[in-house]
């Protein structure tokens, strides 16, 4: 997989992928990653990117000039062009799933009041937010989004099991708790059936203690869906 940031701030987005499992998965040659710096396809003298929005408004707007210069000279025939913007539909763990599939992965980082629309209608395949508030720049949304897919690719993980057994994993329940030795801390206990041995009772604690995990922090995942044709994206 290969994976280009156009962002205004690329030392942002690709800090947090050069340490642990990421940077790993990067020295393998399983994931590489590029970061770009937007104002490299600016024409004006003074690399300028952006301008105040038509029809009035507080803030700065990203031209269209140079992020479609930017996408023009990056985009491949395998490319899935994504923008990072508050405005984006939610990323889920399914969405993460989808994107480590593709070959080829060109990300654009909103800054100021966001990006031209005209961006969006020829350019962007999807919109994308990490979670509703907003952030002073996408790279930090971008670091986030691929340090999700890149996890999931082959191999990029030391136990192969271990992107099935964690939370999202199933879209309604979060993972169970984790304990590790010692057995007894501080007057605390590993649960006594994580250490009995007997697998078909560990698992059915793990669900029983997933779903009560689950009601407490996040009871919205258990709502039941609204029906068919009157459900919003």
């Amino acid at each position: 997989m290969r994976i280009d940031i156009v962002t205004l701030f690329p030392e942002v987005a690709l800090g947090p992928l050069s340490d642990s499992i990421i940077q790993r998965a990067r020295s393998a040659g399983l994931v590489e990653v590029v970061g770009h710096q937007l104002r490299d396809w600016s024409e004006d003298k003074h690399r300028r990117v952006d301008d105040s929005p038509c029809g009035g408004g507080q803030g700065m707007v990203l031209q269209p000039g140079p992020i479609f210069a930017a996408v023009e000279a990056l985009r491949g025939p395998n490319t899935r062009v994504i923008l990072m913007t508050p405005q984006g539909k939610p990323m889920k763990q399914a969405v993460v799933r989808d994107l480590a599939a593709v070959e080829h992965l060109l990300i654009l980082c909103g800054h100021y009041e966001g990006v031209d629309h005209r961006v969006i209608d020829a350019l962007v395949d999807e919109e994308i937010s990490i979670g509703d508030y907003v952030l002073t720049n996408g790279a930090l949304a971008a670091a986030v989004l691929c340090d999700a897919v890149i996890r999931l690719l082959p191999g990029a993980l030391g136990d192969e099991r271990s992107p099935v057994d964690e939370s999202f994993s199933d879209p309604n329940l979060l993972e169970a708790p984790a304990y590790t030795r010692p057995i007894e801390f501080r007057g605390m206990t590993v649960p006594e059936v994580l250490v009995s041995g007997h697998h078909g009772k560990i698992t059915a604690w793990k669900e029983e203690q997933a779903l009560a995990r689950t009601r407490e922090n996040r009871p919205d995942l258990l709502e039941v869906p609204h029906a068919a044709g009157n459900s919003e994206e």
